[in-house]
């Protein structure tokens, strides 16, 4: 198995999707042995796209554009840890996106409409909240998975911790209840097997 950590989350050591990605990326090296690439987009963020960047007019960024997209589709898995900023995601997880979401290689437009080429993947996504959100305030999860979606993967599971900034209880508690929903997964995946 090859699997595809991303990080980009801005709080380092003390982020909840950080602690919750490399506890998704253990329970998927405890199921099967695996090579493990990581990207943090924190410490090393993927410019965002510009005019020049769709003309490739910089050969060093169409080249490491290209590492980009080859390193996301040789993953058979990828963890994303996606904190809830302003009710979207990272604009540094957006730019990684950007440079994911590539015409001809990871999707296309047919006749009857866009087709993904990425899959078959799995997408695990470590997803942290200040608060409690419903359907009305939630375009973190929805963009997400339409994302994934229209790239072809519809294999896409969130583990969720909300309300991690309400007090440091609700940080416990949600950070916990994260974890009990990862070794759930773990052992509903292995009784599977």
């Amino acid at each position: 198995m090859k699997l595809l950590h991303i990080d980009s989350s801005a709080l380092g050591p003390n982020s909840v999707t950080r602690e919750l990605g490399a506890a998704i990326v253990a329970q998927c090296l405890a199921q099967q042995d695996g090579l493990v690439e990581y990207r943090d987009l924190d410490q090393e963020p993927v410019p965002h796209l510009t005019g020049a960047s769709l003309a490739k007019a910089d050969p060093g960024e169409a080249e490491a554009a290209e590492r980009i997209l080859q390193q996301f589709l040789d993953a058979d898995v990828v963890v994303v840890g996606a904190p809830m900023y302003n009710f979207g995601i990272p604009s540094t997880l957006k730019a990684w996106i950007d440079r994911i979401a590539v015409a001809g290689r990871t999707f296309r437009y047919t006749a009857e409409g866009p087709e993904g080429l990425a899959g078959p993947k799995k997408v695990i996504v470590a997803s942290a909240r200040g608060s409690v959100h419903g359907v009305a305030t939630d375009f973190q999860e929805p963009y997400l998975r339409q994302v994934f979606a229209f790239l072809g993967i519809d294999d896409v599971e969130f583990v969720r911790a909300e309300g991690v900034g309400l007090s440091p209880q609700h940080r416990a508690e949600a950070i916990a209840a994260a974890h009990a929903g990862i070794a759930a997964q773990d052992a509903a995946q292995r009784q599977a097997a």
